[in-house]
């Protein structure tokens, strides 16, 4: 999965890429621009591309930023959207602190053809109130693409990315961006607000949970965030963001008849499980469901990852029966290794039941 995403950045995009910039510059050269970046290229994995051709643009653009950046403000709107045109925004992350203002136009420009949350970062390390107070205004912009860089850029834990310590340490410093954007019409706003929260949860979740208390649950686009920002502290059953969803806090059930459709699988298969949730209350209980798998690491041991099942309103004494099918097969995020796995049946973010079975990678 890697390999083909790093081929993104190839010897056929990079022909097409010069030439764009020939368009707008005649003394850029196609054939020696090609002839650098490709260089050992197969060494490089896909960020080292990516940032390989933010270096190559350095050396075959003008030494001037200014007129560097006017002709990617020309030769962008010509890329394909995709992971390549970060190249944009990386290269203003890497040479734009000289020009603080252009830059900020840069990124606040090329995030609507390719997110500028990697490159925003460089200038948050560097100067972060400055930084910081730029972003609250893209906040409030009419174009969604900037209102979700607002919140994705300073991300306490951004994925691929370093951490913001300055968030960790006192997420205050986030909250008007958060705020602004907390009932946003924009779902793709929405997830970025939720999991800028949901990483603050994870080091202030006295902090993010007094927050989502004061917001309006009766905002539907609301309510989303403070959900999808809850999932983590309710994956592990933390009994404030339970309640904050009227979840019940000592829920009784009895989990029956678990059964694996197999106790020995192979790589690519599915392996399906099936139970009963049993009331054992004598009121309605409303209950998260969810299902962690145990995963043997290369050293041998096991981690385990949380996947969402289902929500319920368990009536008294009502028994129902759920069946999950679930695949296991390589990703770039995940590698597989032979060993005793683990399914495990977690109710309100307890563990009720568990099985072991075999996966032969």
């Amino acid at each position: 999965m890697a390999d083909a995403l790093k081929e993104m950045f190839n010897k056929k995009f990079y022909e097409q890429f010069a030439q764009e910039f020939n368009k707008v510059e005649k003394n850029f050269h196609p054939e020696k621009f090609v002839k650098d970046v490709t260089k050992n290229i197969d060494q490089y994995s896909l960020n080292e591309r990516l940032r390989n051709t933010s270096n190559a643009l350095k050396r075959h653009l003008p030494s001037d930023y200014k007129k560097s950046i006017e002709l990617l403000y020309k030769v962008i709107p010509n890329i394909k959207r995709d992971y390549t045109s970060l190249v944009f925004p990386d290269f203003v992350g890497l040479y734009g602190h000289n020009d603080f203002n252009s830059s900020m136009e840069a990124l606040k420009h090329f995030t609507q053809f390719g997110s500028s949350e990697f490159a925003i970062r460089e200038f948050l390390k560097r100067d972060f109130n400055k930084t910081i107070k730029v972003m609250n205004g893209w906040a409030e912009d009419k174009n969604h693409h900037i209102r979700r860089l607002a919140s994705e850029g300073c991300r306490p834990r951004l994925p691929w990315s370093f951490k913001l310590d300055e968030v960790i340490k006192n997420p205050k410093v986030t909250l008007s961006i958060l705020e602004k954007l907390n009932a946003d019409e924009e779902l793709y706003v929405r997830k970025s607000v939720a999991n800028h929260l949901n990483d603050i949860s994870k080091d202030n979740t006295d902090w993010m949970l007094k927050i989502l208390n004061g917001w309006d649950k009766n905002n539907a686009n609301t309510y989303w965030i403070i959900k999808h920002a809850s999932r983590t502290l309710i994956k592990k059953g933390n009994i404030q963001s339970l309640s904050l969803f009227d979840f019940e806090k000592n829920a009784k059930v009895n989990v029956a008849e678990f059964k694996l459709n197999k106790s020995k699988l192979k790589l690519g298969e599915v392996l399906q499980f099936d139970f009963d949730v049993i009331s054992e209350k004598s009121k309605s209980q409303k209950l998260v469901i969810d299902f962690a798998v145990h995963y043997v690491k290369k050293s041998g041991e096991r981690s385990a990852k949380v996947f969402k099942l289902k929500e319920i309103d368990l009536k008294p004494k009502q028994t129902i029966s759920i069946s999950k099918k679930h695949r296991f097969q390589d990703f770039s995020t995940r590698k597989h290794y032979s060993g005793k796995h683990i399914i495990e049946i977690l109710i309100n973010g307890v563990s009720v039941h568990k099985k072991q079975f075999e996966l032969v990678a």
